[in-house]
């Protein structure tokens, strides 16, 4: 350094404030307890209003009320998980099959009751159709043009008039979900060249999506080096733990 160099200061830490501690310390305690919180209240909820529908409709006897002396939270949750595991016992059968085929059959006769017993089948059948069926796999595509890379789901194979339409065998159906609300995307469908799979679980790539990339899962060489060290840690103590050989002897 010549001597017209004049030296540098050295940069002072900026300090953060009480408040500002307070500040970060809370926004992240929200973030933290904000779920938690939510889904004991709504857990909560479903039970209190399961068993004030289910409880009037139990017989004294086996009422806790009239066993305890007092009432059970979840008590009607149990009684309809019963009643409609016994429901869809007998359903299976072939009577059961009959009773419920006449009881639809007075059904349809009816007009407004028709229309809204047709409704609610259907979206009923469509969640559990939905829930028993999953993507199978995250994948990296490119849209809405080439260099632009998003996170997408693997569906199925296309099946149907789609791939002799387009005129590409093997496409492959792909989910794209938006930001922050997955539920809602856009159905494409790309030939398997063009949809590159990822390792990430599809639980890992939703967080992604969700947290609009602040939340980024881990990769497999991350995981390893990670349990490697806490194996090494382990180790250590574990060896600092163990008496010496010295102090075994004495």
């Amino acid at each position: 350094m010549s001597d017209g160099e004049k030296q540098k200061p050295p940069r002072k830490r900026r300090r953060v404030s009480l408040l500002q501690r307070i500040q970060s310390d809370f926004l992240t305690g929200i973030v933290v307890v904000a779920p938690v919180v939510v889904t004991l209240w709504l857990t909560w909820n479903t039970i209190s209003f399961v068993d004030s529908q289910v409880m009037p409709l139990v017989p004294d006897s086996y009422n806790p009320r009239s066993i305890f002396g007092t009432e059970v939270p979840g008590y009607g949750v149990l009684v309809f998980i019963l009643f409609t595991v016994i429901v869809g016992y007998f359903a299976k059968k072939v009577f059961g099959k009959q009773l419920i085929l006449f009881g639809e059959g007075l059904v349809d006769r009816t007009p407004v009751v028709r229309s809204v017993y047709n409704a609610l089948k259907q979206l009923v059948e469509t969640v559990l159709s939905q829930s028993q069926s999953s993507f199978q796999q995250a994948c990296l595509i490119e849209y809405p043009r080439r260099g632009i890379w998003c996170v997408a789901f693997i569906s199925t194979e296309a099946k149907g008039e789609i791939p002799p339409r387009a005129g590409v065998e093997g496409l492959i159906s792909v989910f794209l979900p938006t930001t922050p609300n997955p539920t809602s995307g856009f159905l494409l469908f790309l030939p398997p060249e063009d949809v590159i799979p990822l390792e990430m679980s599809i639980e890992d790539a939703a967080k992604l999506v969700i947290s609009a990339g602040l939340v980024v899962p881990p990769t497999k060489e991350e995981l390893r080096a990670q349990s490697e060290e806490v194996k090494a840690r382990r180790e250590h103590y574990a060896e600092l733990a163990a008496p010496r050989k010295s102090d075994v002897d004495h």
